[in-house]
């Protein structure tokens, strides 16, 4: 297949908002793609490439030829560029992956080009996630797509899924062959997810008064650990295996009375008083396998879920049976939780909790099933917002979908003596008419533009919501916002009237160690 019809595809996927419409044109081009094309197709389809780290950038990316006049790209021609790129290191390997994107950039047209762009940048602004993909599949192959979603949700990722469906021939062949995907202990499968509610109140009124599972939501990494006798291994949210890093979760999970099991939940460091280090300590640990840093920082498991234990799948079976076997099989190393239908019980909870230091609380759906890959309305995130009025103090231009505008903002809080600290960048909650209007009033406040960043008078007050703080050795302050994002301008206020570092400082700054 030519990249060209991908790029055909990708544009008309963006000119609709119809989701009918946005699964035909997937499930016209997935019909029309090559068996062992449709990894690649379909990865592009999400918006993604499949090299995880290619080392470009937009910054990179600058300079390049102008686009082609005609399409001469295959795409897996242009997969294993990317790959050939991916894989450069040492000494001139920035060279040589400029010139291999020159190569690449040189040969696509301008529609091309602008598909290419966003697949490196993540942002191909187009609409077409991962669900809808796979949707598209089902209806490509005349299957129902919760089929699809499920052997997706227990292969770890849609392109084999894809693949066996497309590739079957008829639609009881494909029903046969996604039937073929089952859980698999050493396999990892896609999380269940949870959707937001900004209160308990909130949280509690979607299950009509129901008895439900309130757990603490720790502020630490996802973890998915997989049993088979004495070989254990240990997978984060994005499936990615980091068993070498972490043997300390490793042995405690050998302890359990048990041969073979699936288990979902969190690793956290904490500190000598069992509260939980700051977060970035958590993530640091957890992506290292420095033995001097493992022995400074120690990583500890607690569960909230299991899927299969000992021969038997769980996937199907109501969350309260699953929790009396993890609670039998894990004793220790549980999260907390309680049980209750009354909102001031759970509420309670949620203020415990996160006094504790946690993240918030998940109320859960205690007859649920577990719908991995899924983002529904049986568990439900609460956490505590904090808002602060800042000063942007610098914005960077877009890129994809938002170039020519003005955004991703740096934004300070007032240190007392006329200066700014910054505290951190985000260009989420952003919508096309704040930028639109925000392009326009930070030209009039630009001081300095070095073509990518613009440092700004500092006058526009900004209304930011944030998870917490961490320390951060990047800001001057020695602190950053967590999770940042825009919720209004306040026009109605002068830099004057923004908050303070020692604002900052007072909502419970992270220790030191």
């Amino acid at each position: 297949m030519m990249l060209a019809d991908v790029a055909a595809t990708s544009s008309a996927l963006a000119a609709t908002s119809s989701r009918i419409a946005k699964r035909r044109l997937l499930a016209d081009l997935l019909l029309r793609t090559a068996p062992q094309e449709i990894p690649v197709v379909a990865r592009y389809l999400a918006g993604e490439l499949r090299q995880r780290r290619t080392g470009l950038g937009w910054r990179s990316l600058s300079g390049l030829p102008g686009p082609a006049a005609r399409p001469s790209l295959e795409v897996l021609a242009v997969d294993a560029a990317f790959e050939r790129i991916a894989a450069l290191a040492g000494p001139g390997s920035a060279a040589a992956r400029s010139a291999g994107a020159a190569e690449l950039f040189g040969a696509a047209t301008a529609e091309e080009q602008k598909l290419l762009r966003g697949l490196i940048a993540g942002e191909v602004r187009q609409g077409a996630l991962d669900s809808l993909l796979l949707d598209a599949v089902a209806e490509a192959v005349g299957v129902p797509a919760a089929a699809v979603r499920r052997a997706a949700m227990l292969a770890g990722s849609t392109e084999p899924v894809a693949t066996a469906a497309l590739a079957a021939g008829s639609p009881d062949a494909a029903r046969t062959a996604l039937e073929g995907f089952r859980l698999t202990v050493g396999r990892p499968v896609r999380p269940m997810l949870a959707a937001s509610a900004p209160d308990i109140a909130t949280a509690l009124a979607g299950f009509a008064g129901r008895e439900v599972v309130v757990d603490a939501k720790l502020d630490g990494i996802r973890i998915q650990v997989h049993r088979s006798g004495d070989d254990v291994r240990v997978y984060t949210r994005s499936l990615d295996d980091i068993t070498e890093r972490v043997p300390e979760l490793v042995s405690i999970v050998l302890r359990m009375p048990m041969q073979s099991a699936v288990l979902d939940g969190e690793a956290i460091a904490l500190d000598e008083t069992g509260r939980p280090r700051p977060f970035q300590e958590t993530a640091a640990r957890s992506a290292t396998s420095d033995i001097e840093a493992a022995a400074a920082v120690t990583l500890t498991p607690f569960f909230f879920d299991v899927l299969h234990v000992d021969g038997r799948d769980l996937l199907e079976a109501p969350l309260a049976v699953r929790l009396a076997v993890l609670d039998r099989i894990a004793a220790g190393q549980v999260v907390e939780r309680v049980v209750t239908a009354d909102a001031r019980v759970a509420q309670d909870a949620f203020t415990h909790w996160v006094a504790a230091g946690q993240e918030g609380v998940v109320v859960k759906d205690a007859a649920a099933g577990y719908e991995a890959g899924r983002r529904g309305a049986v568990w439900v995130k609460v956490k505590p917002r904090h808002t602060l009025d800042l000063v942007v103090l610098a914005v960077e231009r877009g890129s994809g979908r938002r170039r020519g505008l003005l955004s991703n903002i740096s934004v300070g809080a007032r240190d007392g003596s006329g200066g700014f600290v910054m505290l951190g960048k985000t260009f989420k909650g952003l919508t096309d008419e704040m930028l639109a209007w925000q392009t326009t009033r930070f030209r009039e406040l630009a001081e300095e533009d070095d073509g990518w960043t613009v440092r700004l008078r500092p006058e526009q007050v900004v209304e930011i919501a944030f998870d917490g703080l961490q320390r951060s050795s990047r800001y001057p302050g020695g602190l950053a916002l967590r999770f940042a994002r825009v919720l209004r301008y306040r026009n109605d206020k002068s830099a004057a009237e923004a908050d303070t570092i020692q604002t900052v400082r007072a909502l419970g700054a992270p220790p030191d160690g």
